[in-house]
């Protein structure tokens, strides 16, 4: 391929031929992606969307108005069908000139960074003509008035996801940095992406799972998840890592920190410059960190009960025996902090003292407004995870983070599809979005528990949870408190976790709001500079107001944390190697449980 005076690369007859050759390749390629597709394991049909009666509703309640008040439906057509001749003249107009006008005034969409979208006339068209038809679906949506909150917030998610799906980006006709790079490349970048996509699919028995990382560049335990620890303890649903002390003397109490057993703990021990387990033993405390075992059908029998006892209380005693204490410090992380919460309900209601204080990182107990979950918690879906959960014993690690993905399709779904499938790029090393592709699957029973008792039932702050024999409740909650919430949650979604603690029956709670989101704002380490914060002492009002009169400081939020943790955490001791004569050292950190990759 040559290159002319202007820069423009120029196609010879010869880098056609080899683009032919190149693109011959593609059918043994697309032999593969048939045989995989053909061995698809079929999944619940229910977990691809919601069942037909909320479009069924929608297409009722969009005609009715129709029919009772044309004027405005007509409107909203007129104006598309203009639009759309518009952009067709604009486009005429543009071929015949040579030249576009660019609106600079526009709002910019990523998505069409390539200057072919404003410079080509033919991708300025299909550009123009994706978002005149994205904002008359939007419209439409909008303006259908007869249904009540939860099937329009459903009707809006899903139709915005049809929106994205629908967009020129993903298809390689209407793509143009696609179609240059296979220029380019003579081919090889469309080969090397179907490679991709092939790989892909072999890997998930034919479920399209987009990888989001380079997964040959981590190893956990390797480079990543460091901290030198050891097994101490271990059972049929954890093993316990205590970590070597880095301080010659330590606090008295303990912390033991769980960690969500939909993803793994390492997200608190990625690189050594981010990791909050090692800033934590540097602070001078004796750290237990829980590793949860990584579910398969031979756990689909357990329950939220066995989370508690097998999990909670037993690492909380461990770690009483090994520091020779009565108190532990406890911390939750997501729905660690939903168990966590029940645990300290469980614990008032025998009069078990265990826990001297309680930090929840990411926490919801509150799920009376269910957020941008409310697509997903309703009876059709839930029904569909209950089926196939009924098929396979557990919830597999694919759904779930399928789930979060399309909570945010074009970052998490779409554009890597492109970079990976299109482009033919290799996925990117980078560490958080490997540990976002190392999910768990999650016991059967247990998932059905949280689904329809704390999520759908919001028991746990209004009737009670049933479990264990007692009726465990928010206001049970009472020991000292703080909870780190996240500005821009979309799981956790900070407001809500504000409800709960306010239900809590402490009566010291401190409430912070980080910058940023589920990890981001809680995996902030101080050298960074990156995140501030917000703290308010008053908890009466409600969030708005909190928030409103809250202090901003800047930096992590982390050195305020320890501040707090300290005043709770006793005398200095020596420092305590890990284990004792009653707790040999298993393995060393991070142990085996968390290498075990999720069935598929």
């Amino acid at each position: 391929m040559t290159t002319s005076d202007g820069n423009t690369p120029q196609v010879t007859d010869e880098h056609i031929e080899r683009l032919k050759e190149n693109m011959e390749k593609v059918e043994a390629l697309s032999k593969r992606l048939v045989d995989v597709m053909a061995g698809k394991t079929p999944h619940t049909p229910a977990l691809d969307g919601p069942n037909q009666e909320l479009f069924a509703k929608a297409a009722t309640a969009y005609f009715a108005e129709a029919w009772q008040n044309p004027a405005k439906i007509l409107e909203h057509q007129i104006e598309y069908w203009g639009k759309s001749v518009l952009n067709f003249a604009e486009a005429q107009q543009a071929m015949a000139k040579g030249e576009i006008e660019t609106d600079e005034s526009a709002p910019k969409d990523r998505r069409f960074a390539n200057p072919m979208w404003d410079t080509n006339p033919y991708f300025n068209f299909i550009r123009q003509q994706y978002q005149t038809n994205a904002k008359a679906i939007s419209q439409a949506v909008a303006s259908v008035d007869d249904i009540d909150d939860k099937d329009r917030r459903r009707l809006t998610y899903f139709s915005q996801q049809i929106i994205d799906m629908m967009a020129p980006t993903n298809f390689l006709a209407t793509n143009p940095d696609a179609l240059e790079k296979a220029v380019e490349t003579e081919g090889q970048s469309l080969i090397k992406g179907l490679e991709n996509l092939v790989a892909d699919l072999e890997a998930n028995d034919g479920e399209l799972v987009v990888r989001l990382a380079d997964e040959t560049a981590f190893e956990v335990g390797g480079n990543i998840a460091t901290t030198p620890g050891d097994v101490i303890y271990r059972n049929r649903m954890m093993e316990l890592i205590q970590y070597k002390p880095a301080t010659e003397t330590v606090h008295e109490t303990p912390i033991v920190l769980f960690p969500p057993w939909i993803n793994k703990y390492y997200i608190l021990d990625l690189k050594a410059q981010n990791s909050l387990i090692k800033w934590v033993t540097e602070q001078g405390y004796t750290l237990f960190v829980v590793s949860w075992v990584n579910a398969d059908t031979s756990h689909a029998d357990i329950g939220m009960e066995d989370y508690i006892q097998d999990g909670f209380l037993t690492a909380i005693e461990e770690a009483k025996k090994i520091c020779k204490v009565k108190q532990v410090n406890a911390v939750g992380y997501c729905i660690a902090g939903t168990t966590l919460s029940l645990t300290l309900s469980l614990l008032k209601q025998r009069g078990d003292k265990s826990v001297k204080s309680a930090t929840f990182f990411t926490t919801l107990t509150d799920f009376g407004e269910q957020g941008e979950f409310t697509p997903f918690l309703q009876d059709d879906f839930v029904n569909g995870i209950e089926d196939q959960v009924n098929k396979d014993g557990v919830l597999k690690a694919w759904i779930i983070g399928r789930t979060m993905s399309f909570l945010r399709s074009n970052d998490l779904i779409y554009s890597p599809a492109i970079r990976s499938y299109m482009l033919g790029e290799t996925p990117p090393a980078f560490d958080l979005l490997y540990w976002n592709g190392d999910g768990a699957n999650l016991p059967g029973r247990m998932a059905m528990q949280y689904l329809r008792g704390l999520c759908q039932g919001n028991d746990f702050v209004t009737d009670g949870f049933e479990l264990m024999g007692h009726t465990l409740h928010i206001r049970d909650v009472d020991v000292p408190l703080m909870a780190i919430t996240c500005e821009t949650d979309h799981i956790a979604a900070w407001k809500d976790c504000y409800r709960g603690v306010q239900q809590m029956g402490s009566r010291s709670k401190s409430f912070v709001v980080s910058e940023s989101g589920h990890i981001a704002g809680i995996v902030n380490p101080p050298s960074k500079k990156k995140y501030g914060h917000y703290t308010n002492p008053d908890l009466k009002g409600d969030a708005d107001t909190w928030l409103n009169e809250a202090d901003f400081h800047e930096g992590s939020w982390w050195p305020m944390w320890e501040a707090w943790l300290k005043k709770r955490s006793g005398k200095q001791v020596p420092a305590r190697d890990t284990g004792d004569s009653d707790h040999p050292r298993l393995a060393p950190a991070p142990g085996g449980y968390v290498t075990v990759k999720a069935s598929r």
